[in-house]
Formats: structure tokens, C-alpha cells, sequence
């Protein structure tokens, strides 16, 4: 192995190991203040305070991915629906950093994440105080989604309820058609493009990345309310298939996996009735 090559692998695992460090940190305080301020402040407030201060935190962590020059992000296409209506944006999920990154372009997002998160210390605080929605119970899922955009607030939803292990993506759960029709609320597809599989499924935490990553979120479709949700999972995961269909993570796709897992903003892998 030459000198420049092991001083470069050498320059990824401190970047990357120190990326990580920061982002403990960031979630780990933020969940300190989160805990002392839940029983504060109240509900309205509280949430506005939680989603502004996650958004803050996260947007800290994306300056210092670009900063250290580890990732190239494109995540302007977020911003362009800050002042819009109540939306559901719908991503794919190919990296355990994906609602991460997202969160950091809004200040007013409800997040679906898995229920056993809201116990996790460097999540769950902060969780909690922007009132993200469990997805344990589906039905009541539903009915805190449909609330959530009833009050003004934008949906992170993945249709896929995990990282993406297959190509284009894994096959989508009908609760998000079943929120918009109820919500009355649009679905924008988001479209995420990357061209490395650091932090896909099965990546384990602490493995070296080839750096820089590119990374980049455009926005696709906007399907209205549907009437019939059967037909517009079948529209949308056609929407899905032809905006992904030369993206650059097909080329690891359906690769090797076995790593742990901590996917956030995902919707339960059950569906009640329609």
C-alpha cells in the first residue's frame, strides 16, 4: 500500500469517526435540554421549540459533513417548500442519515419513527418535545399524521418503513395513501441520489467511507389527494421506479448487508384496513 493511500484512509476514519462523535453530541445535548424543557413548556410550544431545535442541530451536523469536506450536498430543493401548504414528502431511504438531513431544511416537520426510539437516549428527548409520531399502532399513526397536517405542519414519511435494500427501492406500505386521503394533503415525492452506501442498511456504524460522498435530494412528482389508494400506490411506486431508474445507488443496491440498524421517520411495516 502506498504512503498517499494509507494517509488517505487514515484522513477518512478520523473524519469519519469525528462526524460521528459530533453527532452524539448534538443529539445527546439537545436531549438534555428537550428533557428539561417537556414538562415546561406547553404542547404547541413545546413542539415548535423541539422541530426548530432539531432542525438546528441537524443543519449544525450537515455545515460540518460539507465543512470537512466529506460529503458534496444538494439539499436545496427542501427549501423550496418551507412557506408551501401542509405536505407529506415522501423520500426514498437509502442512508440512515436521510431524515437527518431533511430535518435540518424545515422548521416544522412531524416525523413517523419507529416507536422504540422515543426510549432511545440520544433520540428520544427530543423526540418527544417535537412530538414526533410513533409507528407502532398504525391506526393511531394515522391519526396523529392527519392531525399533524391539519394543523399546518409538512409530513416526513418513507414509504418504504426502512433503508432501501433492494433496486430501485423496497416494495412501499399503503399507510401513506391512507393519510393523505383522510389529510386531504398532497404527496411530494423526494427523490435522494447517492453514490455511496455508507449508512445504507447493513453498513456498520463504525466502517470506514470512501469520501467525498455525493449527495442529493430533487423533488419529483406531486400527487394529489388520492381517492383510491390501491391506485395511487400503484402510480406512485411507478414514480418512484422511473425517477430512480439511472440513480447512482443502483450500482450497490442489493449488495451485502448485516449491520445495526436506526432508521429514523419510518412508517410501521403493518397497514390497517382502508
Amino acid at each position: 500500500m502506498s504512503l498517499l493511500r494509507t494517509l488517505r484512509i487514515i484522513h477518512e476514519y478520523v473524519i469519519a469517526y469525528t462526524l460521528l462523535t459530533l453527532l452524539g453530541l448534538i443529539c445527546l445535548l439537545f436531549s438534555v435540554w428537550a428533557l428539561l424543557m417537556y414538562p415546561l413548556l406547553r404542547r404547541r410550544a413545546g413542539t415548535a421549540a423541539g422541530r426548530f431545535g432539531i432542525m438546528a442541530g441537524f443543519r449544525v451536523f450537515s455545515w460540518a459533513l460539507t465543512i470537512t469536506g466529506a460529503y458534496k450536498l444538494d439539499l436545496s430543493a427542501i427549501d423550496s417548500l418551507r412557506e408551501g401548504p401542509p405536505v407529506i414528502l415522501a423520500p426514498n431511504h437509502p442512508s440512515l442519515i436521510d431524515a437527518l438531513l431533511i430535518l435540518a431544511r424545515h422548521p416544522n416537520i412531524a416525523c413517523v419513527m419507529k416507536a422504540e426510539l422515543l426510549g432511545n437516549v440520544f433520540l428520544g428527548a427530543g423526540s418527544r418535545l417535537a412530538r414526533y409520531i410513533p409507528s407502532d399502532q398504525p391506526r393511531q399513526m394515522i391519526k396523529d399524521a392527519v392531525a399533524d397536517l391539519r394543523e399546518g405542519s409538512m409530513l416526513l414519511l418513507f414509504p418504504e418503513g426502512t433503508r432501501s435494500t433492494r433496486e430501485p427501492l423496497n416494495p412501499l406500505k399503503a399507510s401513506i395513501g391512507i393519510i393523505a386521503k383522510h389529510a386531504g394533503v398532497p404527496v411530494q415525492v423526494a427523490v435522494i441520489e447517492t453514490d455511496s452506501p455508507y449508512l445504507g442498511k447493513g453498513w456498520p456504524l463504525f466502517r470506514r467511507p470512501n469520501l467525498p460522498i455525493t449527495y442529493r435530494v430533487r423533488l419529483g412528482r406531486r400527487f394529489d389527494p388520492p381517492a383510491d389508494v390501491n391506485s395511487f400506490m400503484t402510480a406512485l411506486e411507478r414514480e418512484y421506479s422511473q425517477q430512480l431508474a439511472a440513480a447512482p445507488q443502483s450500482e450497490w443496491l442489493g449488495s451485502e448487508a448485516g449491520a445495526p440498524h436506526l432508521d429514523t421517520c419510518s412508517q410501521s411495516s403493518q397497514s390497517p384496513g382502508r
